[in-house]
């Protein structure tokens, strides 16, 4: 599939610039712009029908960027933004890269030519989905970087309770299944074990690895967890709980009372699973609500200073980054360390 970045490599210059001259030709020098489409004739490219039309004024429409709907977490922030969306008075356009960084930014690029500011949740290619908006209104979820408004959730915080939770239960050799290495979520989580450790020095956190975000990922890793010695583990998410769970009934391995679990999220899967998960809670409706907010409040900010008219202090006005608290839910899936066993000296006979 040709996309945008092989028509800007093609015709030597930016994402950006490619974005302007599909959408807004008057804003690139002809030259320029005829360079772009013929690169993007030759190489057969077709862009998003929106994407090759004039970009104007106000559109009502907001755009929603996730990397995986199946994955119950998108699912409900975008539940989130739309219900939100739907009381500020806006259309949400939807879009699943699948996990497709080259995708991912080519659905960017779509969005900003229909849609009035985009929310990023999770993007997995973000210097490059940036650069296709270039100034246009934009907030990210989960994420943070300098310049651009972002909602967060407390991860830091959230494996500080899990890990003090483990620790009142006697728990002492706790292992850590990680997510994807390049997750930013995942870099914070493991910043919180670290503040935990350095608090507990009694704790001994074990990282077994980086997995993938998915049911898939805890079966791969209960095997890591099982030979580590751990009497607990804390999961990245709760799908990858799920699949710890899983992998570990099949090993004969009762949770929680040779092992306890705590994931991450409480999404619904976390009451579905057996035994019930307990878990560090966000409110992911919460989060994606607070997302447009974010991006709302940008947008009438924008165009106050559009019509020359003072702008009040807001959300935009605030701090960059919008940090939600979180909680931590017990369930059924932690209980108390299992004594460790002693060894006992048999009596030796008499002689």
């Amino acid at each position: 599939m040709v996309t945008a970045r092989d028509v800007a490599r093609e015709s030597g210059v930016s994402i950006s610039t490619v974005s302007r001259a599909l959408a807004e030709p008057d804003r690139v020098a002809a030259e320029t712009r005829d360079r772009v489409l013929a690169a993007a004739t030759r190489l057969g490219y077709r862009p998003n029908r929106a994407a090759s039309g004039l970009r104007a004024g106000r559109t009502g429409a907001l755009g929603l960027v996730v990397p995986d709907l199946e994955n119950p977490y998108f699912a409900s922030v975008t539940k989130g933004v739309q219900a939100r969306a739907r009381q500020t008075g806006h259309a949400v356009f939807v879009v699943d890269a699948g996990e497709d960084p080259e995708l991912e930014t080519e659905l960017v690029l779509g969005l900003h030519a229909q849609t009035d500011g985009v929310v990023l949740c999770s993007p997995r290619a973000i210097e490059a989905d940036l650069e296709v908006l270039g100034s246009a209104p934009a907030v990210l979820v989960n994420l943070r970087v300098d310049g651009v408004p972002s909602v967060t959730s407390s991860d830091i915080a959230g494996m500080l309770l899990a890990a003090e939770h483990l620790r009142a239960l006697g728990h002492r050799r706790i292992a850590y299944v990680g997510g994807p290495e390049r997750s930013w979520s995942d870099a914070r989580r493991r910043e919180g074990l670290a503040i935990a450790q350095a608090r507990y020095p009694e704790i001994e956190v074990v990282a077994v690895g980086s997995f993938r975000p998915h049911v898939a990922g805890g079966r791969a890793a209960a095997d890591l967890v099982v030979a580590s010695g751990a009497t607990a583990v804390l999961a990245y998410n709760d799908l990858v709980a799920v699949g710890l769970v899983d992998r570990l009934r099949a090993r004969g391995v009762v949770v929680p009372h040779d092992l306890s679990v705590v994931g991450f999220d409480d999404t619904f899967v976390a009451t579905l699973a057996s035994p019930p998960l307990t878990t560090v809670r966000t409110d992911l409706a919460r989060l994606g609500a607070t997302a447009v907010d974010r991006l709302v409040a940008v947008l009438d900010a924008r165009r106050r200073r559009d019509r020359g008219l003072a702008v009040s202090d807001g959300p935009e006005a605030s701090e960059p980054v919008t940090e939600l608290d979180v909680e931590l839910v017990v369930r059924d899936s932690t209980t108390v360390a299992a004594p460790t066993p002693t060894t006992v000296n048999a009596p030796q006979e008499a002689s």
